[in-house]
């Protein structure tokens, strides 16, 4: 199979049936071999009372739905599972992404040697109130992980078959594929300008504060990236730096002491500097970090497993309802 289009969705119900007719039309004159997956993130719409009649009717349909909503991140891995196609497409459910872009996001993949392609969308049909924070967002989102996209949070996607089977995503870790891919060992990322499309159903599902949730998990991810398997490094050398700067101002102020001890020379009790209570501050917070550390080991080494998602039914290659 050419392609897999991954749609993740919730409450999409008017948008699905002219997402569908297009992806189909725009296939179908390329001559692609495809399936479309779409995954129902407990929309409580008739979203997936259209998937199962789609999947029935139409071969090339296929549906996985969650008992609740789980978010994008949980989809994508999921339908990641599912997907057969030498190349991966994922893109949104609003209609405003062009599903016209895939034949060139195929070509660049196949043809120009990436394993990932990220759509830019560099004219877009948002608010100011979206489109500035995004642009912040972005150049930071660069800077720390060394990729250099215009836009990280872009749905419209090409990847390997290969990419998408060997990462992991979690969370709401979604944003940040590409630099999961490059960890990984996926280093062609590259880059198309993409239409935007202002929404023509409903309304967006995602405020203001996915920025604020962007930046909390472009830390965890940086963290997770460098010192998942390894915590001990971080810790243990922020542990030991600190706990030896606490240790040597203690023996400075021993040493002072009885110095002034020998040559008879009053100071003031050792315990009556405040210097002694911030020696002795350091080294407990080292020691403390040191643990952190050591319980980052055991937990690291023993962690259970993630991504156990309710799967309450899915529609087989037939379109039967399992």
């Amino acid at each position: 199979m050419d392609i897999s289009v991954v749609v993740p969705l919730f409450n999409e119900e008017e948008s699905l049936p002219e997402l569908h007719a297009w992806i189909t039309r725009v296939m179908n004159e390329h001559g692609f071999s495809f399936e479309v997956v779409y995954v129902d993130d407990g929309s409580n719409d008739g979203s997936w009372k259209w998937i199962e009649e789609k999947a029935r009717e139409d071969e090339h349909a296929r549906g996985v739905r969650f008992r609740r909503n789980y978010g994008k991140s949980a989809a994508l891995h999921t339908a990641f599972e599912e997907v057969r196609g030498d190349v991966v497409i994922t893109m949104d459910a609003d209609l405003q992404d062009s599903p016209d872009e895939i034949p060139e996001l195929y070509r660049m993949v196949v043809e120009g040697g990436y394993d990932l392609v990220s759509g830019w969308k560099k004219k877009r049909y948002d608010p100011i109130s979206k489109t500035l924070p995004s642009k912040l967002y972005n150049f930071t989102a660069s800077k720390v992980t060394g990729i250099k996209l215009h836009d990280f949070n872009c749905g419209l996607k090409a990847y390997r078959s290969k990419v998408v089977k060997s990462i992991e995503v979690y969370g709401e870790m979604h944003r940040y594929i590409p630099y999961i891919a490059k960890q990984a060992g996926f280093t062609q990322i590259g880059e198309k300008v993409v239409q935007h499309r202002a929404r023509k159903y409903g309304k967006t599902k995602f405020g203001l504060s996915r920025f604020i949730y962007g930046y909390l998990d472009l830390m965890s991810i940086y963290f997770i990236s460098r010192f998942g398997k390894r915590p001990m490094h971080l810790f243990g050398t922020m542990g030991t730096f600190m706990f030896v700067i606490g240790f040597l101002a203690s023996l400075w102020l021993g040493g002072y002491k009885l110095y002034c001890v020998a040559n008879g020379i009053h100071a003031a009790k050792v315990t009556e500097s405040p210097y002694f209570y911030l020696a002795l501050s350091f080294m407990l917070m080292g020691t403390q970090l040191f643990l952190a550390g050591f319980l980052g080991e055991l937990i690291s080494r023993s962690a259970s497993e993630r991504n156990v998602y309710l799967i309450e039914t899915k529609t087989d290659i037939e379109g039967k309802e399992s």
